[in-house]
């Protein structure tokens, strides 16, 4: 006899803004990536995304951010480099614990497909 299987509740979470992607998990961690990295060039490598999709991510948030997440230096002598705002650092924090009580809420939700 085989066990008995339940379903397991599974979501993803993003924010809208003016009816456009705004923030979700993947560029929550583009983010957090440059911030590690100081570059969207690396950070885009080590996510396995082309350099021009990443950078469309940012421009994306950061023309629906009220104040930039994400700040370019170009070229020089050393260098470009990019730098995640203190609203970008804000902005992963807030959505890191969103998405928490969103996992703890899935996890509470469990119940209703295991009662009979």
């Amino acid at each position: 006899m085989m066990d008995q299987v339940f379903p397991e509740p599974k979501g993803r979470i993003w924010l809208e803004t003016e009816g456009e992607n705004f923030i979700g998990t993947g560029r929550v961690e583009l983010l957090e990536k440059i911030g590690e990295l100081g570059s969207l060039r690396k950070a885009a490598i080590a996510m396995g995304m082309s350099y021009r999709k990443a950078y469309y991510a940012i421009k994306s948030v950061n023309r629906l951010s009220s104040s930039p997440l994400v700040t370019f230096s170009h070229g020089g002598k050393g260098g470009g480099a990019t730098i995640v705002t203190a609203a970008g650092r804000s902005m992963i924090g807030r959505f890191r614990s969103f998405e928490i009580s969103f996992v703890k809420f899935l996890t509470d939700q469990e119940q209703f497909f295991r009662e009979e």
